[in-house]
């Protein structure tokens, strides 16, 4: 599989290079992200004007593959503020206060129901569903939103996206392109996403536990809805938890409890739906994001009754306002990344060669044939490989290619089926949702946490993963 590299190819890697060393300082990446959009503009059309352009139009791509994950998150938002206002939500999440009593319990308890609901319906609505219900319990237990973020980010869009033992949408990318059954790669990638997920998880939980311990500040403050919440691993000496900073909107007690039982019911009746309808990924988000909205109305229409009308649309703004603030340093590095898939191809005319599959699955051919073509090389080269084609934030769209590149390196079927499943953990991990910003933004803006800080978190349990993951994968061919 030849594929010819021309000057794009390398000023794309070397802004990635550059993006990387930024956001490791912990530095804004906007202007470098412009920079690069810019400079592919000018090698792509040769032309001053192309360039410039192609920076409005590169954010207006970015806003359009965002936008079904800024409505879900904005609307989740809003119908939460509404909860918090009305004290909905303290009646609604008590019961659930029996079973999670400790940081330690909602990390996990979280994380595993995020895996779940993940497997049926893919991490994006499981985001909505088990944010909207878990969050305000595992903050008032003393979990920090990050760690909410985390645990849900790592078992759903990690553990679940990656194996993707029910829908089955990945292993049937990978195997096709790997000229295997969907059965065989499955089974291959079992152990591969067992090893991956309890390194990744138990050192990301490992490092959460010791910072809470080192923390001595005890009353931190939730960005979505203003909630204080005590840490209680911190000092006794701190003062206590304050009441939510949230303006209250005094509601009925029996008002509370009905809404309480109703609002679960609704979703759980969506679950229902998903199952009964197989509705999957935007399908189910859709349906999530319509609930709440029907949700945010009618506890608007009972608490505020004559003003009901004017503040839906009030809720509607703060949940906008706070959506496109979050995406909002985002979208220029989403925009610089798609130019990496078929963004290129829409904004500037297909200025790749012959042949190339987008800029970074072409970089991820070139990766594979600089190696020799062993097995154990293979592992290494396929986690590389998908790795780099999951920079572009999708994790699906470079699946294909490590089916492919699979085969090369492959001497047996079975050996084909342990790369190939490498190759998909690598680029969905990378990928999917847990180290790319703008891919994790369902995470940390239902938890109120920085994507980028998610992301910086999520680093070292995620590569520490993917390397024994690799040795594994080794062992196994």
């Amino acid at each position: 599989m030849n594929i010819q590299l021309v000057p794009l190819h390398y000023v794309y890697l070397a802004f990635i290079v550059l993006i990387i060393a930024v956001m490791i300082r912990r530095r804004d990446t906007t202007i470098i992200c412009v920079a690069g959009i810019m400079t592919i503009g000018l090698l792509a059309t040769e032309s001053l004007t192309g360039s410039v352009s192609g920076i409005f139009n590169s954010f207006i791509y970015a806003v359009k593959e965002l936008i079904s994950t800024i409505f879900i998150i904005s609307i989740i938002v809003a119908m939460s503020r509404v909860l918090i206002r009305t004290g909905i939500n303290e009646v609604m999440v008590a019961p659930l206060t029996r079973f999670i009593r400790s940081p330690q319990v909602a990390f996990w308890g979280i994380g595993l129901i995020m895996m779940v609901v993940s497997f049926f319906f893919w991490p994006s609505p499981a985001v909505a569903l088990v944010g909207a219900v878990l969050l305000p319990v595992a903050v008032r237990v003393g979990l920090p939103p990050i760690g909410a973020a985390i645990a849900m980010n790592l078992f759903g869009h990690g553990i679940a996206l990656s194996g993707d033992f029910i829908i089955q949408g990945a292993p049937k990318l990978t195997a096709d392109a790997a000229g295997l059954p969907v059965s065989s790669v499955i089974t291959a990638s079992i152990p591969l996403v067992i090893v991956m997920g309890a390194i990744s998880t138990i050192t990301a939980f490992w490092m959460l536990r010791k910072e809470m311990q080192a923390n001595h500040t005890n009353t931190l403050r939730n960005p979505v809805t203003g909630e204080m919440y005590v840490n209680p691993t911190a000092s006794t000496s701190a003062p206590e938890a304050t009441t939510p900073s949230i303006e209250q909107q005094p509601l009925p007690s029996i008002w509370k409890r009905v809404f309480a039982i109703l609002i679960p019911l609704l979703f759980a009746v969506d679950v229902i739906l998903m199952f009964v309808l197989n509705l999957q990924g935007g399908d189910a988000t859709a349906l999530i994001g319509g609930t709440a909205v029907l949700i945010l109305i009618a506890v608007t229409l009972v608490a505020h009754r004559h003003t009901g009308p004017e503040e839906t649309t009030s809720y509607l703004i703060e949940g906008f306002q706070f959506g496109f603030k979050v995406f909002g340093p985002v979208i220029p590095i989403a925009a610089f990344f798609y130019l990496g898939d078929s963004a290129i191809t829409e904004l500037f005319n297909n200025p790749l060669p012959d042949g190339s599959h987008g800029i970074v699955n072409d970089l991820g051919v070139a990766l594979a044939g600089l190696v020799p073509l062993n097995d154990s090389i293979g592992a290494i080269t396929l986690t590389l490989t998908g790795a780099v084609t999951g920079m572009d934030g999708s994790g699906f769209s470079g699946i294909s290619l490590v089916g492919s590149i699979a085969t090369m390196f492959a001497d047996t079927a079975s050996s084909a089926a342990t790369l190939t499943a490498l190759g998909q953990v690598a680029a969905i991990w990378v990928g999917g949702g847990t180290l790319i910003p703008w891919a994790l933004i369902p995470a940390a803006a239902i938890c109120g946490v920085s994507p980028f800080e998610l992301a910086r978190r999520n680093l070292k349990p995620v590569l520490l993963g993917l390397t024994v993951t690799t040795i594994v994968a080794i062992f196994l061919l």
